[in-house]
């Protein structure tokens, strides 16, 4: 089997093997998770390592549907002597599976990696049950450097354009990334299979119409902040009936399939977490584009929004909202050593009045922390105007914010 190293992933796993840890792969289904676990299993047969594979996507396993299945079939499959890597792709369709990894950790000679497409499974109260020793890695779709590797391009205006419009799914290496048919075809296939799975088939959800349409909500407010309430008025104007409380629910649901991320605000001045109203970013943003529809001339900054979070995301950043008095920043970006960041973005700073607006909102923050405007304005590749950096969108997809 061919497959394509993501060695970024690769690398943040093995820093936590040997370590007694389980290592919990989350993110939304097709976003290629289980291809980052079949290739580590490849190096590690590679190194010698005694691999148990399982993938309950695969009918093969279909006999293993709880703890005690899973128990007899990593029993008959383990090998004294060597290091035991096992290795168990959609964990969740296991009934008590956490009973087993939890075993398997105390062993000297495993080493449990899991995938999982549901985040409520792997929330605090799942943490305590595991015994709390379990790391988990984020895989995304496809970077912007990873997509252009997948599809064999080279960095161009050209390549861009097909990233924003196509999206990052692994799954579209199999196609004609020029042919739209084709792609959206795909991209509809995984919108749809995520939602049937994840969301209606896990949570029984029952008015499947209303949830289709909280997703063209979102993807059609792609980088605004709304409240429950809004949609609630929203719909309301339509003439349907709803509460916020389902509303709630549903989102939840779809943060929690890794559908859609939800991003809180941050009180900039007050250096505090505001709980009401958030923004919500597609996990792909070529599949919010099948979710919205084509109107590519309107939607663009709302793209170029999403694929930057998704961006800071990869890079390691804690992400919020910034919040000013007198108006908004749309991120507010933290590293591991609590350095702090500040961005705008934009399409095309193309007259004063756009370029005053998004270089206000960055002036008006008092302190010493990097600023950052991030656009696709032509000829841009990195300025720095009064030490507010503008980065052109393609640097910062290859290069980041250094």
């Amino acid at each position: 089997m061919n497959i394509i190293s993501r060695s970024e992933y690769i690398q943040r796993i093995e820093r936590y093997l040997g370590k007694q840890t389980i290592i919990v792969l989350t993110g939304q289904r097709r976003v290629g998770k289980s291809f980052v676990l079949k290739d580590l299993a490849q190096r590690k047969m590679g190194e010698g390592a005694n691999v148990i594979y399982i993938d309950k996507e695969s009918k093969t396993f279909d006999s293993i549907t709880n703890h005690a299945e899973l128990n007899q079939y990593i029993d008959a499959h383990r090998q004294a002597g060597r290091t035991n890597f096992i290795l168990i792709d959609e964990v969740q369709e296991i009934e008590d599976f956490e009973k087993s990894v939890r075993a398997y950790r105390v062993e000297p000679d495993c080493e449990i990696i899991i995938t999982g497409s549901n985040a409520e499974l792997f929330s605090s109260d799942l943490a305590n049950r595991l015994g709390g020793r379990h790391h988990s890695v984020y895989i995304q779709s496809l970077t912007y450097n990873e997509f252009l590797t997948f599809h064999n391009l080279t960095d161009s205006e050209d390549a861009l354009r097909l990233f924003i419009e196509d999206g990052g799914l692994p799954g579209l290496v199999n196609f004609d990334i020029t042919d739209s048919r084709e792609v959206s075809d795909y991209q509809k296939d995984v919108f749809n299979t995520v939602l049937l799975k994840d969301v209606v088939l896990r949570h029984k959800v029952r008015n499947v119409p209303f949830l289709e349409r909280l997703c063209q909500f979102a993807a059609d407010n792609t980088g605004k902040i709304f409240s429950a309430t809004s949609i609630s008025n929203f719909v309301k104007s339509r003439g349907e009936s709803t509460t916020t409380d389902l509303i709630i629910r549903y989102f939840r649901y779809l943060v929690d399939s890794y559908v859609l991320r939800q991003v809180k605000r941050y009180d900039i001045r007050g250096k505090k977490i505001l709980e009401s109203n958030s923004k919500y970013y597609f996990e792909d943003h070529g599949i919010r584009n099948i979710v919205a529809g084509t109107r590519r001339d309107q939607d663009i900054e709302k793209v170029i929004e999403n694929i930057v979070y998704q961006q800071l995301i990869y890079l390691g950043y804690d992400v919020q909202i910034g919040q000013l008095l007198a108006g908004e920043v749309d991120f507010v970006c933290t590293d591991s050593n609590k350095e702090r960041a500040y961005i705008q973005v934009a399409y095309i700073l193309s007259d004063e009045n756009t370029i005053r607006r998004e270089y206000n909102s960055l002036r008006g923050i008092k302190d010493n922390y990097p600023k950052y405007i991030i656009s696709m304005t032509p000829l841009v590749k990195r300025n720095n105007d009064e030490g507010i950096i503008h980065l052109g969108l393609r640097e910062f997809l290859i290069n980041g914010l250094v």
